[in-house]
């Protein structure tokens, strides 16, 4: 007899059918899993025993193969636990195998046979309500698994009441859904002093979902102001909530079943490596930059980031995914993220600075911002000099307009382009971009005379087409015009000019 049930293979954030099928045969007593399982997958066997013993159960002096299909397509994970186990039972004679016909099971067993959480439920918890099956899941991770609409979830702390649950002995109680997280404290915009050109920047970049870098001297604010940028922006629709989730799920760090309605923000050390940037590893598991999914990644101190690193963003920033490619899987995870970065201007930190003198001259300054690629800064929508702050400026009084006044333009200036069949302006393109980011004839003038002297790209020009479009959408106006394509020209290309 052989016994099947149902789990899932994770590649990034699609979940693929995998069949646990077991057999328990006669012959010299073995128990082996074959299928492509890696170290983890195979050290189940060793769990699923003590699991097994804890309950007063013992394997039978047989021999016992377990196979993951389809066999051509890597297991890695603790999750395949649970499934072997209750596999092996079902061809013991335990339990029903005809009853987890109806089920997909995954989770991690404890020595002592509780069921451990173990990453990308919600994952699975989709998958299932697509095949029509209900989910056996850690009761740990039960809040989190019932975000899958219609979907029927067991959450049991061990095997011994989930054995219980399905011989009708005792009933598990139905998990409740998660609760939304409230959103956290956030720096208001009334704490910065000064510094009106790089919060209108910042407004901007929230209205349209825009890329902004700041460059200044240390201590200038250029950190405050990011930190500004989540009390800001919208919170997430429910579907993107769900999205978010889905790579948060992945990643193990869905705590609780919490679902925020809040952006992420993900600010990641310079020290980054290029896998912990953008994805990877030996299992692959999603980056900053898809944990930053359809939030902001802040990355300061822009130059000292390894050239390679920052250079491997280049396509999630275009194209709003990376593709992670490894030789035994090709793994892909969403990354549309709107770029936050903060640098100094030199190494020092103080060219430009008016009374300063560096010893190394102008060579201080290029040879710095040098290692930032032109790619990279093209894709950079807004650039803005952020300039030291004097002791004066901190004895003023605080300014009367904060966080939650440019909020409310900043949310209806995304409803606008909401109307418009995109999330934000920053994705407006083809067609899209010709109708509604069209300037009259005295802005087109202006854009075609600084497109020759900037010597913009195609990829610069469309980028500050859309920045006009959110200046306009903040001025009230149905038409970009020359002001509003002025004021975007005047936040393109900083870097070198210094």
């Amino acid at each position: 007899m052989v016994a099947v049930v149902r789990t899932v293979a994770y590649l990034g954030l699609e979940a693929r059918q995998v069949e646990v099928q077991c057999q328990v045969a006669s012959g010299l007593p073995r128990f082996s899993i074959v299928g492509l399982a890696d170290k983890a997958v195979s050290e189940s066997r060793e769990r699923v025993q003590a699991a097994l013993s804890a309950m007063g159960l013992a394997l039978p002096p047989k021999r016992i193969t377990i196979n993951l299909s389809p066999a051509d397509l890597p297991k890695d994970g603790s999750h395949y636990d649970l499934p072997i186990a209750l596999a092996l039972l079902a061809a013991m004679g335990v339990t029903d195998a005809e009853q987890l016909g109806d089920w997909i099971a995954v989770g991690e067993l404890s020595l002592d046979g509780r069921i451990a959480p173990s990453p990308g439920v919600l994952i699975a918890a989709l998958h299932a309500s697509t095949v029509e099956a209900g989910l056996i899941c850690p009761a740990d991770q039960g809040s989190e698994a019932k975000w899958a609409s219609g979907v029927p979830v067991l959450a049991p702390r061990d095997l011994a009441s989930l054995l219980g649950h399905l011989k009708g002995s005792q009933v598990l109680p139905d998990p409740v859904r998660g609760d939304v997280e409230p959103a956290p404290p956030t720096t208001d915009l009334k704490q910065v002093k000064g510094q009106e050109t790089a919060k209108r920047a910042m407004e901007i970049a929230a209205a349209g979902g825009h890329n902004l870098l700041m460059m200044g001297p240390p201590g200038s604010g250029k950190s405050l102001l990011a930190s500004c940028l989540s009390g800001i922006l919208p919170e997430l629709t429910p579907t993107e909530a769900l999205e978010v989730s889905m790579v948060q799920s992945v990643a193990g760090t869905l705590s609780s079943g919490r679902v925020s309605r809040t952006r992420p923000f993900r600010a990641p050390h310079h020290s980054a490596s290029m896998a912990a940037l953008t994805g990877g590893g030996l299992k692959v598991r999603p980056g900053e930059v898809s944990l930053a999914h359809l939030g902001v990644l802040f990355l300061d101190e822009l130059p000292e980031f390894q050239r390679a690193v920052l250079d491997s963003l280049r396509q999630p920033l275009e194209t709003g995914h990376v593709d992670v490619a490894r030789a035994n899987a090709h793994v892909s995870f969403p990354a549309r993220v709107q770029l936050i970065a903060a640098m100094n201007p030199c190494r020092c930190g103080h060219a430009s600075e008016p009374g300063h003198v560096c010893a190394r001259g102008a060579r201080c300054a290029s040879e710095y911002q040098a290692r930032l690629s032109g790619p990279l800064l093209d894709r950079i929508d807004l650039h803005v000099e952020v300039a030291a702050v004097s002791a004066m400026d901190l004895t003023l009084p605080p300014p009367t307009e904060g966080s939650e006044e440019v909020a409310r333009r900043v949310a209806w200036a995304r409803a606008k382009a909401v109307d418009r069949g995109v999330r934000s302006n920053a994705e407006l393109e083809g067609e899209n971009l010709e109708t509604f980011a069209a300037p009259d004839d005295d802005g087109r003038a202006l854009m075609m005379q600084a497109a020759q002297k900037l010597r913009l790209s195609a990829r610069g020009y469309t980028r500050m087409l859309r920045v006009a479009r959110t200046v306009a959408d903040l001025s009230g106006a149905q038409q970009v015009g020359r002001l509003h394509i002025a004021e975007a020209l005047s936040y393109r290309q900083m870097i070198g000019r210094t």
